[in-house]
């Protein structure tokens, strides 16, 4: 950011973060830290609060990465679709982090799973974020 950014404002307000499964491990050998999902968490309230519209995309290779199971024997698509649950596992966890901070989210995946997510529609998120005011 330059000078004029911090005075008149960020120069982008929206943004996309990339948060990889393995940054959610922090320490640990696999599975997810909540320390570290709680630290996550804190820092994406705090660039909310100063005023930036957040999308976060997460990753699933803390628990499942699919081409590496698809090159071990895994049927290619099986592959991919486990590593899509993972994905949404990992975005659960985010989420709860998040709305235990006063950060309304929401989980979206391609993958049909009415019980704990809407589908992605990229309409509806972007939706989303102009009924939350974003």
């Amino acid at each position: 950011m330059t000078d004029k950014d911090t005075v008149q404002g960020p120069r982008f307000k929206r943004v996309l973060l990339k948060l990889s499964g393995e940054a959610l491990m922090g320490e640990e050998n696999y599975g997810i830290s909540p320390v570290v999902v709680d630290r996550i968490a804190t820092e994406v309230a705090l660039a909310r609060e100063e005023g930036f519209e957040l999308c976060l995309v997460v990753g699933g290779g803390n628990i499942f990465r699919g081409l590496a199971a698809a090159a071990k024997g895994f049927d290619r698509a099986s592959a991919d679709y486990m590593g899509m649950l993972a994905t949404v596992m990992n975005a659960l966890a985010v989420q709860n982090a998040l709305e235990q901070k006063g950060v309304p989210t929401r989980v979206q995946s391609a993958i049909p799973m009415a019980s704990v997510c809407e589908p992605y529609i990229r309409r509806r998120a972007t939706r989303h974020m102009e009924k939350a005011g974003w």
